[in-house]
């Protein structure tokens, strides 16, 4: 049988979808990219969409692995910061998502379930070990060019997970305006950028990988080998 990987997103309310009758645009939508549940899906798994509604370690003892997908900063208070004048408001912070993820990390941790990270998926893994973030690094947020072609390189650590699935070094792109700042427990980086950033983060001792890229959004000829990672794992 397929192996269930859990997808988390985002919540947005009608108004913030384009077209959306104005009757309708007070109702809640979940929401993530759809190249995430492709890549699962074409690595051999079976997505399933995480609302946030339910309580979050429901889902873990049904589950064969979790996804945690990009979207809005992690709100700064979780790992002991203020908002930064040039990046998180009031009006942007998600604590929903925030008490989710957290409780589904939580939850996930305990029973070593194979969990991939990805952009904000990362951020929030390192929060949930402990770790704190850079709050605005605008160099990074590359939105002036299409998602699907690289924008630098990375180098990979040798004899670590992601060095198994790209080699010493991988083409990536670049969707982030924040950054790792201090290391979460138990985590080791195992990709950077050339200025230093951290762009790969892997678990000591549990199944948890995390790129801040978007490997779900590159043209690769064949599906990007992160997702055949999870999905193994989930196996």
């Amino acid at each position: 049988m397929k192996p269930l990987t859990g997808l988390t997103g985002r919540r947005k309310v009608g108004a913030d979808f384009i077209g959306q009758p104005e009757s309708l645009k007070h109702l809640d939508g979940d929401w993530y990219y759809a190249d995430y549940a492709r890549g699962v899906l074409a690595a051999g798994g079976l997505p399933v969409h995480l609302p946030l509604d339910a309580n979050p370690v429901l889902f873990v003892d049904r589950l064969d692995g979790i996804l945690i997908s990009g979207g809005a900063d992690v709100w700064p208070e979780r790992y002991g910061a203020a908002p930064a004048d040039t990046a998180d408001t009031a009006d942007t912070a998600e604590h929903e998502r925030d008490n989710f993820e957290l409780g589904l990390l939580d939850a996930a941790t305990a029973k070593a379930l194979p969990v991939l990270g990805i952009c904000r998926g990362l951020q929030i893994l390192n929060v949930h070990a402990g770790g704190t973030l850079h709050q605005h690094i605008p160099e990074h947020a590359r939105y002036d060019v299409a998602p699907n072609g690289p924008i630098h390189d990375i180098s990979i650590v040798d004899g670590s997970a992601l060095a198994g699935l790209y080699g010493s070094t991988h083409e990536v792109n670049s969707l982030h305006h924040q950054t790792v700042d201090q290391v979460g427990r138990d985590f080791t980086v195992t990709a950077r950028h050339s200025d230093g950033t951290v762009e790969g983060l892997e678990h000591t001792s549990l199944p948890i990988l995390a790129v801040q890229w978007h490997p779900e959004m590159l043209d690769t000829r064949e599906t990007d080998p992160v997702f055949g990672w999870i999905v193994r794992a989930a196996s």
